[in-house]
């Protein structure tokens, strides 16, 4: 089994979804981490907390180990505020929120759009204001270079506006 596979297996055991992984240079893994959603979590919470990151930390320092995977420092965290979205799953997910899509070749010289997330039958559509009014992009996943969350910033009940938009379906850290 390589190290990815053994990573995923692990969160994955552990109650959670594996988000993304990186390794850079100087020997850093980053392992991004979120709670499943409908699953039932001892703080009834839906964001990852910072008990989470240790339990997961914890286990992966055993079985990276075991796995003689060569690394020199490991970080366990939420995939944060804005939230990249991945998998066909993260998408379906995410349905009805706000996202930032990056295109991987333009589409009316353009690549980069910000919208709501819809699923239009096999595929996937955001819609957008580019001030000429509401537009619609139809698109599949073969086509996204990169789609996050846009940030839902909550201060004390009062949703910022600036310097993000508020969305449904934001994850909190």
């Amino acid at each position: 089994m390589n190290w990815q596979t053994a990573v995923d297996r692990t969160v994955s055991g552990l109650g959670f979804e594996l988000v993304d992984l990186e390794r850079s240079g100087g020997g850093l893994l980053r392992v991004f981490i979120d709670r499943l959603p409908g699953r039932p979590y001892p703080d009834g919470g839906v964001s990852v907390t910072v008990d989470d990151c240790e339990a997961v930390t914890r286990q992966l320092l055993y079985v990276l180990e075991v796995e003689q995977c060569d690394y020199a420092r490991l970080e366990v965290s939420s995939p944060g505020l804005d939230r990249p979205l991945k998998k066909p799953q993260d998408y379906t997910r995410f349905a009805g929120s706000e996202v930032e899509l990056t295109l991987r070749l333009p589409v009316d010289g353009r690549r980069k759009f910000r919208g709501t997330l819809l699923a239009e039958g096999e595929g996937w559509r955001v819609v957008f204001n580019d001030g000429k009014g509401e537009q619609a992009l139809d698109f599949t996943l073969d086509e996204v270079r990169e789609t996050r969350l846009v940030p839902v910033l909550d201060f004390k009940g009062r949703k910022s506006k600036a310097p993000v938009e508020p969305a449904h379906g934001g994850r909190k850290e």
